[in-house]
């Protein structure tokens, strides 16, 4: 039988491809990272996959199709230690969007998302949430937010989903990191 094919977004140095391959006994077959410092790790422990770079330049369609997606977005808008800008257009979380392009042209059978503490809590600019206006007008209604948005933009494309949240600790690293992990797959 053969391996698993993993598509790697926002990979960064790749911890989560590492954990994603050792768990499904899958290869790795590209990545798309931004960054230099990053990348050069990638090149050098996968030596020979391709590295895609700029996200929002990629054509899903004509890159080697995938088992598995996995990513962690950028969370800079989103961590409780940013300015909390939100999971909106032209932020740098925003390009979740770019994310969920990817899923929705590659459909692949298993997403793996990972992204901060902030996701629970920071707000969303995706016509799904109430503005704040409308919270004045409508009382005791709760505002989606960016895991909210998270979650709709993975149903409208097909998608269900569950999550979970995790302490590096509580796979124990002497340090909290808390981190939330979402698993996406096609609705049946």
């Amino acid at each position: 039988m053969s391996k698993l094919k993993i598509g790697s977004l926002f990979s960064g140095y790749g911890g989560l491809d590492v954990a994603v391959t050792n768990v499904l006994d899958a290869e790795v077959v590209w990545h798309c990272e931004w960054e230099d410092a990053p990348s050069a790790i990638l090149e050098y422990h996968y030596p020979g996959v391709p590295n895609y770079r700029d996200v929002r330049k990629v054509d899903f369609r004509s890159v080697e199709p995938v088992d598995v997606l996995t990513g962690g977005f950028p969370c800079q808008d989103l961590s409780l230690a940013g300015k909390r800008a939100g999971l909106e257009e032209g932020t740098r979380s925003g390009l979740w969007i770019e994310f969920a392009r990817a899923i929705q042209e590659l459909q692949p059978k298993l997403v793996i998302i990972e992204n901060v503490r902030g996701l629970l809590s920071a707000k969303a600019n995706n016509g799904m949430e109430y503005s704040q206006e409308d919270l004045d007008v409508i009382a005791g209604r709760t505002p989606i937010r960016a895991m909210g948005a998270v979650c709709g933009d993975l149903a409208d494309i097909g998608y269900d989903a569950r999550w979970c949240g995790l302490r590096a600790a509580d796979a124990g690293a002497p340090h909290n990191r808390y981190r939330i992990f979402i698993i996406a797959y096609p609705q049946s």
